[in-house]
């Protein structure tokens, strides 16, 4: 649809067509850029489908009402489209039960599914405690409906999630991070409109992972960590509510990915014999930052042997074709490493030389080269490979999680390499005393 509202600001007549699964998220798209009435025609043709047979059937049906519409006058409102005035909503939305309370958040479509903290005045007002910015500062407007995004409203949407407060400084470096990233690669609003079901993972390094008791020991990437749950949860509102990407509607995920709820960790530093991740960007040790990338899949494996040997074969041998992997080792596996002399640029470039795929198995809609053009103009030969990663910027390497073999790959999508990936965190002042108020909210289990 941006494709037909660029056309017709140029005052070329252009008409869309749309899979007929795909309508609403063309009205959000057109609307989205002020041009609700502009003009397009559904057609039966399944997304990304290759059979021809089947495209010309469903393209060829759609063409006499095509040529229609291109070739009709416009009426007065596609001419000049009035636009919609925005719901003009109270300061105080509601009043009721608890249960009352989140089954009108849930009937307006604010929540994630999930029963919700109701973000009254005290409530956020505790929450804004996290941070020395004013309410009403604007950051931006986050894509794709170009939703306001003021501190208080990441706030509100935070108190929702059940966030403390101590989380505000983390929740406002990932929102800058979506913000400032979209001009490099079009943001999240690329992945988080498409049908491939992509989830933010957010990633943060520095003092603060131990401040917010951020978890990067056993389970990291499990339930039980108020840090880990409730930050990946906000931004999920974040991104749902202010940028407004709506499951059906503008998330055109096919099955959809639970990683979506929350997928946030931290690198285990201190457990680490290499620089951390933050350091690769410029930053400083000292420094507090969060990472994005947007993962689509999730998998972990353990090696056939624990030695170096055992340990990089099977990192190869899980590589999968995709724009950006993250690569999750165990402590115990980083220290082996290490041992060996293996720095984290090492493995990228071993993954880089050793994962490889046969040659005519290799797709090009994922940014890789052509197999047909595997050197320089000569066809590839039977038994030719190539290499999954050709841009060694899009590997990642973490040390986190607890006792024992397994490695997590995590891969799907992500930033263009050398644009926004990484945003600093910015603490308050008074930050010591705030953290100290927050430190000992941390589950206290029976022992047995």
């Amino acid at each position: 649809m941006y494709d037909v509202i660029s056309a017709e600001v140029k005052n070329v007549p252009a008409v869309g067509i749309i899979s007929d699964g795909f309508l609403e998220d063309a009205r959000s798209a057109a609307s989205s850029r002020g041009m609700p009435g502009v003009r397009y025609v559904p057609a039966t043709v399944p997304p990304e489908s290759t059979l021809k047979d089947v495209i010309e059937k469903g393209t060829l049906a759609a063409v006499e009402a095509v040529i229609k519409a291109v070739v009709t006058p416009l009426t007065p409102a596609e001419h000049s489209p009035r636009p919609k005035e925005p719901e003009k909503i109270a300061r105080i939305v509601f009043n009721g039960s608890l249960n009352e309370v989140n089954r009108f958040y849930y009937g307006r479509g604010w929540t994630d599914g999930l029963p919700i903290i109701p973000p009254t005045e005290e409530v956020v007002a505790e929450m804004l405690t996290g941070t020395d910015l004013p309410p009403d500062m604007l950051l931006g407007k986050l894509l794709p409906r170009m939703g306001k995004v003021t501190v208080e409203k990441i706030a509100v949407n935070a108190a929702m999630a059940g966030a403390l407060p101590t989380y505000m400084p983390v929740l406002i470096a990932a929102t800058s991070l979506l913000l400032n990233s979209e001009m490099g690669f079009q943001g999240f609003c690329t992945f988080g409109v498409s049908t491939g079901s992509w989830s933010p993972f957010w990633v943060v390094n520095g003092p603060i992972r131990n401040d917010i008791n951020l978890n990067s020991g056993s389970g990291t990437l499990s339930p039980g960590n108020i840090a880990n749950a409730a930050i990946g949860r906000a931004m999920g509102l974040i991104i749902k509510n202010l940028g407004g990407i709506r499951k059906g509607i503008e998330d055109m995920g096919v099955v959809g990915n639970p990683m979506k709820y929350t997928m946030v960790m931290a690198e285990n530093e201190e457990a680490s014999p290499w620089e951390p991740l933050h350091t690769e960007f410029g930053m400083g040790r000292g420094d507090n930052a969060v990472t994005i990338a947007y993962p689509q899949s999730f998998v972990q494996h353990y090696p056939p042997a624990n030695d170096e040997d055992g340990i990089m074969r099977a990192v190869a041998d899980y590589i999968m074709p995709a724009m950006t992997h993250t690569i999750v080792f165990p402590p115990v596996h980083a220290k082996t490493l290490a041992s060996f002399g293996w720095t984290k640029q090492d493995i990228k470039e071993f993954i880089g030389e050793y994962a490889r795929i046969p040659a005519a198995r290799q797709r090009p809609a994922l940014g890789q080269a052509n197999p047909r053009l595997f050197k320089g103009k000569v066809n590839s030969r039977e038994g030719d490979t190539l290499p999954v990663i050709r841009d060694l910027r899009t590997v990642r390497v973490v040390c986190a999680g607890g006792p024992g073999a397994f490695i997590a790959h995590i891969f799907g999508g992500g930033p263009t390499p050398g644009k926004a990936e990484i945003q600093k965190i910015e603490l308050p002042a008074g930050w010591s005393k705030l953290a100290a108020k927050y430190k000992n909210v941390v589950p206290n289990y029976v022992r047995y």
